[in-house]
């Protein structure tokens, strides 16, 4: 029944594709975006005093036959004599039988606008590779031209621009609040995955509002209440709010609320400064619950040459 269930929604995903422009979400959500902040906002690149590497997997609707799986794996840094950053990300998105694969850089330029405050403007560029296994799939009509291919895909260009607002003043390149946005797949590039004398889809434009504060409430706990917004039309906005309490920057317990989605229970642990694991459990708040089992998520993140100097955009002129 499950899989029954959700071969009917993937039939309906196809069906749009082939006869409309797509308008639904067509990147991952991921959880623990505090932890996974440069995929969601490229602005984040060269904010910190050292290169951080991150791996983000993500196993959606546990229980539910060919529920979506989602993979990150970024690197990002400063170039601290020029006040820049620099990164980039691969990442793979699995729903059935479609696949959304691809590649970003980013180029960041951070501006110091009072003493503790600074601005990071970054452009970024990259190709995303769309495809579907239609030998996956039992369809009604097997001669249908549409579906003439057993496997098609498409590969189009993909660029973004970000900004962030934000205080990183403390000596382990940690920050105080940080505000900013980023607009991915900005030109909306036809897309033409089957036999079709028409465009069948095309990218569309998202947009992303994140932030967060730290609160610090003694020596060694403080708070992190922090915020992701999403948008793309014609679907309505959607929320993560939550927050996490930190120990001695190494442990943490937390939990993230998701509109219309779920809600989240996040932990993790930082070993010797540069290993961090941590770990989500979504709890589905809609009436797929009755089919789901859940989400996990795993994030790993290794921080490179750290020090115990701040970024250079910090010190004093």
């Amino acid at each position: 029944m499950k899989k029954r269930i959700f071969s009917i929604g993937i039939l309906v995903w196809l069906l749009l594709l082939g006869g409309a422009h797509l308008s639904a979400q067509q990147l991952p959500v991921f959880s623990q975006y505090m932890l996974n902040d440069y995929f969601h906002n490229p602005a984040i690149a060269g904010t910190r005093p050292c290169f951080d590497a991150v791996s983000a997997n993500r196993l959606q609707w546990t229980g539910i036959t060919d529920a979506p799986r989602s993979y990150v794996l970024s690197l990002h840094g400063p170039i601290k004599s020029l006040n820049m950053g620099v990164g980039g990300y691969l990442f793979s998105d699995i729903t059935g039988p479609t696949r959304r694969a691809g590649f970003s850089g980013t180029y960041a330029y951070h501006i110091k606008v009072q003493e503790k405050i600074n601005v990071s403007l970054s452009l970024s560029a990259g190709m995303v590779q769309f495809a579907v296994d239609i030998s996956k799939l039992t369809l009604d009509n097997p001669t249908d031209y549409v579906f003439a291919s057993s496997y098609t895909s498409k590969i189009v260009p993909d660029l973004g621009a970000s900004f962030l607002v934000y205080d990183f003043s403390h000596e382990d390149g940690n920050g105080n609040w940080w505000v900013g946005g980023y607009a991915p797949q900005l030109f909306p590039v036809k897309l033409n995955l089957f036999y079709n004398p028409q465009p069948t889809g095309r990218l569309v434009p998202h947009f992303y509002g994140m932030g967060g504060y730290k609160l610090f409430i003694t020596n060694d706990f403080f708070a992190e209440p922090n915020f992701l917004v999403k948008f793309v039309s014609p679907a309505p906005f959607q929320i993560d709010i939550g927050g996490r309490v930190i120990y001695k920057n190494k442990a943490w317990l937390g939990l993230t609320y998701r509109t219309k989605d779920a809600m989240s229970v996040i932990g993790g642990y930082t070993y010797k400064e540069n290993i961090t694991f941590g770990y989500s459990y979504d709890i589905t708040t809609t009436n797929l619950k009755t089919y789901s089992n859940g989400t996990h998520e795993l994030v790993v993140g290794f921080r490179f040459k750290t020090t115990t100097s701040p970024s250079p955009i910090n010190k004093e002129e």
